[in-house]
Order: C-alpha cells, then structure tokens, then sequence
C-alpha cells in the first residue's frame, strides 16, 4: 500500500472516530427502579389423569392404552364446558422393557388425560366419574383472564411509584422537572399448565367422591426501571 493511501486511510479513521470522541457524557442524569406487587388467587385447576399397561407384545399394550383413553375422554367429554372445563390428551409413551442382561422382557405404556378450567367444583366432581385412570397429579394455577388483569394492575402501580419517584428526586436535587430517557417493563409471569401441588395415591377414579381441592394464593410483581434527565424547568 502507498504512503498516500496510507495516509488517507489515517485520515479516514480519524474522522470517523472525532465525532465519538467529542460527545460530551450525559449529566444529571439519574438510574431509577420501581416495584409494585399484588397477591391474588389462584383460579384454574388442571388435572393430570394417567394409566399404564404392561405385557409381552407391544400392540396388546398400545391396544389397552386407546381403550383406557378413549373410556376416560368419554366421560370427560360429557362434563366439558368451553372455558370452564376443557379436556385434552396428554403424554401417550409405548417404551420396551430390559432384563438385567439387556434381554427384551416386555413393554409398557403410559397415557395421559388433562383436565384443566376455571370451574373447580365441576372439574373436583368429574375426578369421581372418569373411569380407567387414577389421579396422577392436581395443581393449581392462574387463569389468562385473571394473569392479565393482574398485571395490568402492578404494571400500573409500578409506573406510577417510578414517576412519583422521579418527581421527588428532581425535587431534592434542586430541578425542576425531568424528562425519560430510557425505561423498561417487566412482570413475573407464573404461567397457566399443570404446577404439581400433590400426587394422588394411586386408587381408582371410578370411586365418585370428589376431590378435595382447595385454591392457593399466587404474587404477580411488576418492576419499572431506567434514567431520567433532570431539568430547570
């Protein structure tokens, strides 16, 4: 490369960088943060239904499985309300069973059905009424409907705390004002699904007593943080 495409390379960069190197850092600025939290209760319970098989010809066992599972959405079926009791399948596993030798000595196959909906007392009922499965696991949770309100209730309180925040250390500082520069938004989100709460023994559902369920209480937080520029006005 030539002594003047050198130069002018040097030159080139220089430009670039002047800019960079001329901005003067921000000042009375300020790193702010708010908090709200709100403590509400749990509305959705899903219910987790399994059975297994076992035998010595993998088709017998898969066989037994669809019947058990077609039996069970059946009767789950006849209690399903849109929003309030939905019904769907879960995990349908067929998996090969070892000796100690590594000898193929058998199958066995799980299959799943989930029950999960706003109306507690319905879904606790239908726990009694579906045959073929026994209760695998039960939890509790909260609803979209019920997520959303609620974080959109602390969103709203933590924004509020970071102006009111902001307003008071403009204050103390002897500003007048202030405007944002930067800010984030975050919420914990305790998602809907099954949150294993307690594991059934394992007895038949065909006993019609209800499930004794009872809701817990859930904390939906919301955080707001970022800068201000603080002013005369």
């Amino acid at each position: 490369m030539s002594l003047s495409r050198l130069a002018a390379t040097a030159l080139l960069a220089a430009a670039a960088a002047a800019p960079a190197q001329t901005l003067p850092p921000p000042q009375n600025v300020v790193g702010l943060s708010a908090s709200a939290s709100v403590e509400v209760a749990q509305d959705l319970l899903t219910v987790v239904f399994s059975t297994t098989r076992e035998g010595s010809d993998a088709a017998v066992v898969q066989g037994q499985l669809k019947q058990a599972l077609a039996a069970a959405l059946t009767a789950a079926r006849s209690a399903a309300q849109p929003g309030q009791i939905d019904v769907q399948t879960g995990n349908f596993s067929l998996l090969p069973r070892y000796t100690p030798k590594g000898a193929l000595d058998g199958w066995q196959g799980r299959a799943e059905l989930i029950v999960t909906g706003r109306d507690v007392a319905g879904i606790a009922r239908l726990t009694g009424q579906v045959p073929t499965m026994t209760i695998a696991r039960v939890g509790f949770s909260l609803s979209r409907e019920a997520r959303d309100k609620a974080e959109d209730e602390v969103s709203a309180q933590a924004i509020a705390r970071f102006r009111d925040k902001a307003d008071r250390v403009s204050r103390d500082f002897g500003f007048g004002g202030w405007s944002l520069r930067e800010v984030s938004l975050s919420s914990n989100e305790p998602g809907p699904g099954v949150v294993p709460m307690m594991r059934a023994q394992a007895a038949r559902a065909v006993d019609d007593t209800p499930l004794p369920v009872e809701a817990g209480r859930t904390v939906v937080a919301a955080t707001v943080s970022g800068s201000v520029q603080l002013s005369a006005r």
